[in-house]
């Protein structure tokens, strides 16, 4: 593995080196499919491995391609055991941007490329600010705590950001809208 000292541009999969897009744009879309639950978790990872590396490693080293991926992603972190969903990319991505944007000194947008550890260098110096207020409400929630009462405030003026939206299969919501006819839940 490369040192995290430095920002790896290419992996080494079975002595053979591989360019990888390391892009914050291309890792925060392939996160977003291995978070796809429309597909199966071996389906969500051949197209992340796909979208990562620039020519596909063989096959049979499919599973030294995918540990690579997961270790780049997320750079010298243990796994641990997931705690509740604090954070939704997408949904979140203005408040992101708006804070990245802060920390870095400018527009992250309008840069051809950051690197990927680059921009979680950037986000993990955050700090203090409206991304903070967001995730520290939603872990309160999640975790059945009360709110203070300026937390309160915040959630009644803002439930739409607060509460992560669900994100459905097709048939899922095919299925949800069937019921909502059969109930008389549309006038259509």
């Amino acid at each position: 593995m490369t040192s995290l000292w430095e920002l790896p541009r290419a992996a080494i999969i079975a002595g053979k080196e591989y360019a990888i897009n390391a892009d914050y744009r291309d890792i925060i879309e392939i996160m977003g499919y291995l978070e796809d639950s429309s597909e199966t978790e071996e389906v969500r990872w051949r197209i992340a491995v796909a979208l990562f590396y620039e020519e596909q490693p063989p096959e049979e080293h499919l599973e030294e391609a995918m540990k690579f991926l997961a270790w780049f992603i997320a750079p010298g972190e243990q796994e641990e055991k997931p705690g509740p969903k604090l954070l939704d990319w997408e949904q979140d991505s203005q408040i992101i941007i708006a804070d990245v944007n802060k920390v870095a000194g400018q527009e992250i947008r309008a840069v051809e490329f950051l690197h990927w550890w680059t921009f979680l260098a950037h986000f993990h110096a955050i700090g203090e600010g409206q991304l903070s207020t967001l995730v520290a409400v939603r872990n309160k929630l999640s975790q059945g705590k009360a709110l203070e009462k300026w937390e309160q405030e915040y959630y009644r003026s803002n439930p739409a950001r607060v509460n992560l939206h669900n994100k459905y299969t097709t048939s899922d919501q095919e299925i949800m809208e069937q019921l909502d006819r059969l109930l008389g839940g549309r006038n259509e």
